[in-house]
């Protein structure tokens, strides 16, 4: 038995030992290129970590249509199949935490090797393994690791009672699976990875941030999109929309139909601020919507087109910042342009779950916690309270600076969950804290707002930018920012702009709509040519 030391971070983790026969790196290579199978067989049988189980290892063949478990609350994940586009070695495993906690922890390590290493992160309260990013970034050669967070299913009922899972959910799971994950790597392919990097979105985003905050070394390039950063704050945010429309039936309440006269009086306010009509806001940080332009006109019976006092109010209450009992800000406001899917989230369907989550099982620690009763001192408990840290709202990453990575941040600009306008709070924190102008942080960190995109994907904007599988027009870094990371990381090509497609109907068989060149932040967008606006040399970024 041959013991190799590490630099494992968890003291839950010791060194790894190996019960195999001796490779040199090229002999290992060429064993798993003959014999692929056997290969990961062997693996399988001869990891050795303390506290972590391998439940299997499994040759998988390009074209498998790999489907997943639907028991411990999976079904709610949403990913039933992932199809696998590289010959690999899938490798299951369960990694205990603490006495009362662990992740179910998946390596894919492909036979086309890059020489990369990628961790997925996490959704919402998930506790689902993103299996479509594992599929996408193995496909592509990338050793690539995700993890449970903890849990199971997509609810925050395990936070109860434990910390321990708590803190998997805040960190430690997505970090443990790093340390895990290279060493298995090292020991399948008989050599290390040379370069490490990062895919996230939502709470993935977050993780990612992280990462770079409290684990600089563990990533060369990190790829974060729409984070929930300020993570209590978030869920204050989430939770104040119930009390400001209420329930059908309640003055304030504005329903399904009349958010669609209030989009279209958003578009008629702001959609020619960036020089041309044509249903996206490139820069919603200018829209100042004025709700009162939808007033009734006295005596008005059938208000299917227009908003009562009442109504007028609680809109303008949903696009203004949320400020603490201490004045200061809780979280910007909801971003206009986001309404269509924003009602059926926040302002129509009752208390949002992930916020009610938050304070019944982590601040309040009880069932009994009435979402409607949310004000602005509950928020102010549950900011106190950040366990682990998991606000993630350190603006000194020099860390990670120092250790050569690179920070790419996109936040679509019609997101419908988390508001994009707190990207920009967090990235100019970052510059105020490190005393570092735009044009220095460009070295390390760059941040683009990615115009009509919702959350993470979708949207009537030139939403595929190849931040997801289902996201990607084509391998071209300019047009994917997976590969533009990783070109930005191993040969030093920063992107300016992240050019993003648009398909007619979001179907590639239909073919293009327009293509956009997305500005990197703190530049905005402009049409310099309406009648041409449909092509990216059109637009012209601008400060």
């Amino acid at each position: 038995m041959r013991l190799l030391t590490t630099s494992v971070l968890l003291p839950a983790l010791l060194p790894i030992c190996f019960a195999s026969e001796e490779f040199n790196s090229y002999e290992k290579r060429d064993y798993i290129f003959s014999d692929p199978k056997s290969a990961c067989s062997k693996l399988g049988a001869s990891i050795c970590i303390q506290n972590v189980t391998v439940n299997f290892a499994n040759f998988v063949p390009a074209g498998t249509n790999l489907s997943f478990t639907q028991d411990y609350g999976l079904n709610t994940c949403g990913y039933p199949n992932a199809l696998v586009t590289s010959d690999m070695c899938r490798v299951a495993m369960h990694v205990s935490t603490s006495s009362r906690s662990g992740i179910t922890l998946e390596a894919w390590l492909p036979v086309n090797w890059t020489g990369r290493f990628l961790s997925t992160g996490n959704g919402g309260e998930s506790g689902c393994i993103q299996y479509t990013d594992m599929a996408y970034t193995a496909g592509l050669g990338f050793v690539t690791v995700g993890a449970n967070n903890g849990h199971n299913g997509t609810t925050g009922i395990a936070f109860a009672n434990n910390s321990d899972v708590l803190e998997d959910f805040a960190i430690r799971s997505l970090h443990t699976g790093v340390v895990v994950g290279k060493e298995i790597t090292k020991q399948f392919y008989g050599a290390p990875h040379k370069k490490s990097y990062y895919l996230g979105c939502s709470t993935g985003g977050r993780q990612g941030f992280k990462s770079v905050q409290s684990y600089p070394l563990d990533f060369d390039g990190v790829l974060a999109g729409a984070p929930a950063l300020n993570y209590p704050n978030l869920n204050s945010w989430s939770a104040h929309f119930y009390p400001i429309f209420g329930n059908p039936g309640n003055a304030t309440y504005v329903p399904i139909p009349l958010w669609a006269v209030i989009h279209q009086e958003i578009l008629n306010q702001c959609d020619g601020i960036d020089g041309v009509v044509d249903g996206i806001i490139e820069d919603p940080e200018l829209c100042r919507l004025r709700p009162e332009a939808l007033q009734c006109p006295p005596g008005t019976t059938n208000s299917s087109t227009c908003l009562t006092s009442a109504q007028v109010g609680a809109v303008r209450l949903a696009f203004t910042d949320l400020y603490g009992v201490d004045g200061k800000l809780i979280y910007p406001r909801m971003q206009p342009g986001s309404e269509a899917i924003a009602s059926l989230v926040y302002y129509t369907n009752g208390p949002f779950s992930y916020s009610t989550d938050w304070f019944n099982y982590v601040v309040y620690n009880t069932t009994t916690w009435n979402p409607k009763s949310f004000t602005i001192a509950d928020a102010k408990v549950a900011e106190d309270q950040n366990p682990f840290d998991i606000a993630t709202w350190n603006g000194d990453i020099s860390a990670f600076q120092k250790n050569g990575g690179k920070l790419l941040h996109y936040h679509g600009q019609r997101d419908d969950i988390i508001t994009s306008e707190n990207s920009p709070v967090y990235y100019n924190l970052v510059s105020r804290t490190m005393g570092l102008n735009s044009s220095s942080l460009d070295a390390f960190y760059r941040f683009f707002r990615i115009s009509g995109m919702g959350h993470c994907q979708g949207g009537e904007g030139a939403t595929f930018i190849g931040n997801l599988l289902s996201s990607v027009s084509t391998l071209d870094p300019q047009n994917n920012v997976l590969l533009r990371i990783v070109d930005w990381v191993e040969n030093g090509n920063a992107p300016e702009t992240v050019t993003g497609t648009k398909y007619v109907n979001d179907d590639k068989a239909q073919g293009v709509a327009f293509v956009r060149n997305h500005c990197k932040y703190p530049k905005r967008n402009v049409c310099m040519d309406p009648a041409k606006y449909t092509s990216p040399d059109a637009w012209k970024c601008i400060l």
